[in-house]
């Protein structure tokens, strides 16, 4: 495995990236990987090299490059609700066309690196970022094969960049995994979007994962949940397998 991080050139600076692929027999598909909330940290980045082991080239951005944030816990430690507000800050401050921006950014770089595969990409976002992942779809239809939210939040909203609108935009296979309970994106938001897939008939699945709370798939989380997060891992497999190869 090879694996570094490198500064992308965007239109608001420059975003470090982890970048992590396989040594030999490339070039190898692209995943496009937007962290959560809490930012990046070496749970994600191994959960990048767990994609990567699996045959894919993995892009893991800094998504609070604009605040000069690459890690919480560089930076100085606060009281429980102030460290709260601080990343909700970070999270807020981000909109849908600097992220769009920042993705292009990546897939041009991708682009031009001999060990990316030139083909269908995957994206995946967890938390905050699974509308990213949508929409980065939606704005590539010809270029993204393969799309997943994992317990996404603002699902369907009165915004024109909702992700149940942007769904219908999108070529890919879009996957969107959600947990039972959730107060980010409640049930009554789920069966909302499960039925606007479904009214369109979209290559797409919503599938609801009893039991579990949001972060789930995350090993460092105390709301862990093996079956379901190696559930979670099966079907992205699966939907780049289909997609991607």
């Amino acid at each position: 495995m090879l694996e570094q991080t490198i500064d992308i050139a965007t239109k608001d600076g420059k975003t470090a990236t982890f970048i992590v692929h396989p040594e030999r027999d490339g070039p190898h598909p692209v995943i496009l990987f937007f962290m959560d909330a809490p930012a990046i940290r070496e749970e994600l980045r191994d959960m990048a090299r767990r994609i990567a082991a699996a045959g894919y080239y993995v892009m893991l951005p800094n998504m609070y490059y604009r605040h000069g944030v690459m890690e919480m816990a560089d930076l100085p430690p606060l009281p429980e609700a102030e460290h709260r507000a601080r990343m909700f800050g970070f999270m807020n401050a981000l909109t849908m066309a600097s992220v769009m921006d920042d993705t292009d950014a990546l897939l041009d770089f991708a682009d031009r690196d001999p060990a990316a595969g030139k083909g269908p990409i995957g994206t995946l976002g967890y938390c905050m970022s699974g509308q990213y992942a949508i929409n980065f779809a939606a704005r590539w239809p010809e270029r993204v094969g393969a799309a997943a939210s994992i317990y996404g939040v603002r699902l369907v909203t009165d915004q024109a960049d909702s992700p149940h609108l942007a769904a219908a935009k999108a070529l890919g296979e879009l996957y969107f995994a959600c947990a039972e309970h959730d107060q980010w994106a409640p049930l009554e938001m789920v069966e909302a979007l499960d039925q606007s897939i479904k009214s369109r008939n979209l290559n797409a699945e919503v599938e609801l994962y009893p039991g579990v709370h949001h972060g789930f798939a995350f090993p460092q989380r105390p709301v862990y949940d093996k079956p379901s997060a190696e559930r979670h891992w099966e079907r992205l497999f699966a939907l780049w397998k289909r997609n991607l190869s």
